[in-house]
């Protein structure tokens, strides 16, 4: 995965998860990132506390500390400051941080020389540049299961992954040639474009396919340009058949909830309650990526 990842160059994150479990090390995990992954891991956050003790995180950009309501299974959290016997580890943990963004980036590397106050926008921009042009991996800690440093997770694709608007076009090739080159083209945003991608025709990815708990399927897409919908007709690009979208669902884990429409750039399943489903005209083929 990781090597596809560097074929393609590939944007990335690192959660350094089971941060509660005993014997949890993620200066070990960095380590072997850099070791077996020949990458170059920059962690933003401290854990407070390994193994059963783990229950909250340093952000290293803020000098903030947010910690978990156990109570609700880490839904609610609470931020603020940094826990006294903690603040020496927190501050070295910083300046390592820093000193790696500075290796990175050039920008920051100025500003940080020349001795002006880092503003936290400014940290995390570097951030976003280096994960963007890959050269660095921010890496982050917590618990999954137990809901600890989801927030954070979640708040790190915002800052740090790439947006459809950060990309004027995406290739495909033309399902009709599917081994000639990818000279099919859908715009999907940058330049001033904005809401583009949604006009166009439909190109989607589907990613991974599930099967449910009554035995139907759900096939995992992501819709890089155009709106796919209920009731329409698609070309499937690989196998070369039309299939109806009866039903679509956005997931949250083992729930689903019933919706109308994906738009571009984002991601829902299309749920298929087994044999029998019909096939019709496509109205926008999509685009074998």
């Amino acid at each position: 995965m990781w090597r596809q990842a560097d074929r393609y160059r590939i944007p990335r994150i690192a959660f350094l998860n089971k941060c509660d479990r005993e014997g949890a090390d993620p200066e070990r995990v960095l380590g072997a990132i850099k070791t077996r992954l020949g990458a170059s891991p920059i962690a933003i956050q401290l854990p407070l506390g390994l193994g059963a003790s783990f229950n909250g995180v340093v952000d290293l950009i803020t000098m903030r500390a947010r910690t978990w309501d156990a109570a609700t299974f880490g839904a609610t959290f609470t931020d603020g400051p940094i826990p006294e016997d903690q603040a020496p580890a927190a501050s070295r943990a910083r300046d390592a941080m820093l000193e790696a963004i500075a290796e990175l980036d050039d920008e920051l590397m100025a500003a940080w020389v020349a001795g002006r106050e880092l503003s936290h926008d400014a940290i995390r921009a570097a951030l976003r540049r280096i994960t963007l042009g890959n050269r660095g991996v921010p890496a982050l800690v917590g618990a999954a299961f137990r809901n600890l440093g989801i927030h954070n997770l979640l708040d790190a694709v915002l800052d740090f992954l790439p947006s459809p608007a950060d990309f004027a076009e995406v290739r495909g090739r033309d399902p009709r040639d599917p081994t000639g080159a990818p000279t099919v083209v859908r715009q999907i945003g940058g330049g001033g474009l904005g809401d583009q991608a949604d006009k166009e025709p439909l190109a989607a990815l589907a990613f991974k396919v599930q099967i449910d708990e009554a035995g139907g399927t759900l096939t995992f897409v992501r819709v890089y340009t155009g709106c796919l919908r209920v009731g329409d007709a698609v070309l499937n690009a690989t196998k070369g058949h039309l299939e109806q979208i009866g039903r679509l669902v956005r997931m949250f884990a083992n729930h689903r909830e019933d919706i109308k429409q994906i738009e571009a750039g984002m991601i829902g399943a299309v749920h298929d309650p087994g044999p029998g489903d019909r096939r019709a005209p496509a109205r926008q083929p999509a685009v074998d990526r």
